[in-house]
């Protein structure tokens, strides 16, 4: 692919946290929000992107390296910047997405089903979040390592930043400041609370529990399960 047609913006290196989960953290083109790419292997190394960003040719070849490109996942209707790319890249990978953001998702890219079409695996699996309107949901994923939950706007877990953008994150959209739900998530996502709540203290309880990954900073790995219910208890 040509650099027009596989634009890439400043990024980490391809993180391994455990021997089925891969982790890489971006910037966008403006302010100081950071976005993440969670690659996950499933039975047969087949390998599942979660919220993909474009990366430089030699990190997308070590990506490759990990085994055969399956499934893309848009994990909702606003993550979709780097979308089209990796269905044009990827022609025969599947491209999936939580059902309530299908419309707004297929507006940009192609759509072959929903979580619900997502195949049983030893390893990888999806669930929608209850309580969010079929528009947001958490990849769950198991290997000899413990358990990884992958969630995307749901859950933030952003320091404080600098600068007029910082501000704005930290007192407008309250999105800063350690693991919680945003104050935008609370206005646009969660349509049902009680149910909300109720699916992610079920989620707490997840045996094994080694970490959640959230699509915006940092990683939460100290303690996940307690973390995981303090946030729900905080809607």
């Amino acid at each position: 692919m040509s650099d027009n047609d596989w634009p890439v913006l400043p990024h980490l290196p391809l993180e391994k946290l455990s021997p089925r989960v891969w982790r890489v953290e971006g910037s966008l083109a403006s302010g100081p929000l950071k976005r993440v790419m969670t690659v996950a292997k499933m039975a047969g190394d087949r390998l599942v992107i979660h919220n993909g960003i474009a990366l430089e040719e030699s990190a997308m070849k070590d990506l490759e390296a990990l085994g055969q490109v399956a499934f893309l996942v848009v994990p909702n209707a606003f993550h979709r910047l780097d979308a089209p790319r990796f269905a044009k890249r990827y022609p025969d990978a599947k491209v999936l997405c939580p059902p309530g953001a299908r419309k707004k998702v297929e507006a940009v890219v192609r759509v072959d089903g929903t979580y619900a079409d997502f195949p049983s695996d030893p390893h990888v699996s999806f669930e929608v979040l209850d309580g969010a309107g079929g528009g947001e949901g958490v990849m769950i994923v198991k290997d000899e390592d413990g358990a990884t939950l992958v969630f995307n706007d749901a859950i933030f877990n952003m320091p404080h930043q600098p600068g007029v953008g910082g501000f704005f994150l930290k007192h407008l959209t309250s999105s800063s400041g350690g693991p919680r739900v945003s104050r935008i998530s609370k206005l646009f996502l969660v349509k049902d609370k009680p149910a909300f709540k109720a699916h992610l203290t079920r989620l707490a309880e997840t045996p094994d529990l080694r970490r959640i990954i959230v699509s915006h900073h940092e990683t939460i790995a100290g303690e996940p399960g307690r973390t995981l219910r303090e946030v729900a208890a905080a809607v």
